[in-house]
């Protein structure tokens, strides 16, 4: 589910890349990339300089949400903004499909809502 736009599958992203996660506060509560920034699609235009401040050395920003619709949207506003940007093909189903690890912030066994 690329929607014309840069991808990368879930088993493709680098270790130390830059996840930013746009799913709402109970998916990200249910489960989530260890050091990934949490900023919800509903609320993602009014904190657009989160991200801008948290990717100022111009890294790669692998964008996620559950399945790839929302994230194909955040990553088609970072590329009008000319940032480096690639949607996760799959979002949250495809990186626990691919075994990669998820975390909580209350240490819950993690899963995708």
């Amino acid at each position: 589910m690329n929607f014309g736009l840069p991808s990368v599958a879930a088993a493709e992203v680098p270790a130390e890349g830059f996840v930013l996660d746009v799913r709402e506060d109970d998916e990200w509560a249910a489960g989530h990339v260890e050091g990934a920034l949490h900023i919800p699609m509903s609320g993602f235009v009014a904190r657009f300089g989160e991200l801008t401040e948290a990717v100022e050395d111009g890294r790669r920003v692998h964008v996620m949400c559950r399945v790839g619709g929302r994230s194909a949207q955040v990553t088609q506003y970072l590329l009008q903004h000319e940032i480096d940007a690639v949607n996760v093909d799959g979002g949250m189903l495809a990186w626990d499909g691919a075994g990669r690890p998820m975390t909580t912030d209350t240490g819950a066994a993690a899963f995708v809502l």
